[in-house]
């Protein structure tokens, strides 16, 4: 597992010129007869992978640095699913198995992603929805540490499984809603078979 050092310098907010990403509006509608406004953020639809390794009995999660929780934290760093944007011509599986490559360095094949469900995340001013599956891994599907593509920077962590109970629940780490529910999801679903 390759740390990576979080070093922040020169962190400041400038306007946002030819956004790729993401685009802000100001949407302007009349609701039972008001006429209301709101701020609004378009942004990619996109997927996270619930990724469970046999061997380890472990959640295989990353790490990496996220400027909107700066902002609130003065630190950035965050655990999350292993995730990405919808931005390619492929199906949402195929860009799922992708990510679990990129991101963790695991092959997993398209039939093995099982769908959990679909969301929608910060439903206050963005509303993209997220594809959420699940994977098994072990050793012999890893062909690479991770660690992501273009300077990313992504750290990947095996978060044993009887450890995410306690997880979920330390408001000191920086985790998304979608991690919380993919466990509780999995400890739901393995509370069933026994």
């Amino acid at each position: 597992m390759k740390k990576h050092q979080n070093i922040i310098e020169n962190f400041k907010l400038n306007k946002l010129v030819n956004p790729q990403y993401v685009s802000a509006a100001l949407v302007t509608y009349t609701q039972n007869g008001v006429d209301k406004d709101w701020e609004v953020v378009k942004a990619h639809d996109s997927v996270s992978i619930l990724i469970y390794h046999k061997s380890k009995d472990a959640f295989v999660v990353v790490k990496q640095f996220r400027p909107a929780v700066y902002l609130n934290n003065n630190n950035g760093m965050t655990i999350e699913l292993c995730a990405g944007i919808v931005d390619k011509d492929l199906s949402l599986a195929e860009i799922a198995k992708e990510e679990v490559e990129e991101e963790c360095g695991f092959e997993v094949d398209v039939e093995d992603l099982e769908k959990i469900t679909s969301f929608h995340t910060s439903v206050g001013f963005a509303g993209s929805k997220q594809m959420l599956y699940y994977v098994e891994v072990d050793e012999n599907m890893q062909i690479h540490d991770g660690g992501g593509v273009d300077d990313e920077q992504i750290e990947v962590i095996y978060l044993p499984v009887n450890e995410a109970k306690q997880f979920i629940y330390d408001e000191s780490i920086a985790k998304s809603p979608g991690l919380m529910f993919a466990f509780m999801w999995y400890f739901e679903k393995n509370s069933q078979h026994t």
